[in-house]
């Protein structure tokens, strides 16, 4: 099953995601799929903000990963330049650490991800309005989904 909201700015698209990261707990998998300036980005600093955490958090495009603590360490990886590649960086130690993960354009290492996660697309419906559809796989991730109220 998957839950649809529509959300009509990016400072309410950072509200739910600061909503949704007080529900999360260690080894957490997000994973964000969408275009280019669907609001991947805008999306994971609201996590950040709802995990205490302080610093600046912007796309680890050119370091693939970039790593936050706050009530709850972060992982934030941005695999977009892994397309076509074989390469591992050790996905499978992030994923078991006690940290959440999140993860911009996974359908690069798909191979690497763990079954089990939650998979959010995010699509542009205009300049300041997204669509984002959040699929639970597994039962942890669809329990998260009902405690959000998504209908």
């Amino acid at each position: 099953m998957a839950y649809t909201i529509t959300l009509n700015s990016p400072a309410e698209t950072e509200a739910f995601a600061a909503s949704l990261a007080e529900l999360l707990e260690p080894r957490d998998l997000l994973t964000l799929e969408g275009d280019l300036g669907a609001g991947k980005t805008t999306f994971t600093k609201g996590l950040a903000k709802g995990l205490g955490i302080q610093r600046m958090v912007n796309s680890p495009t050119f370091t693939i990963l970039k790593q936050y603590s706050g009530r709850l360490e972060l992982n934030h990886f941005d695999v977009y330049r892994l397309e076509n590649s074989d390469e591992d960086i050790g996905f499978d130690e992030f994923f078991s650490s006690e940290a959440v993960s999140v993860v911009e354009w996974a359908i690069f290492i798909e191979e690497y991800l763990p079954t089990e996660r939650l998979e959010i697309t995010i699509t542009r419906q205009s300049e300041q309005e997204r669509k984002i559809i959040l699929h639970p796989i597994g039962r942890r991730y669809e329990n998260l989904c009902k405690e959000l109220n998504l209908s």
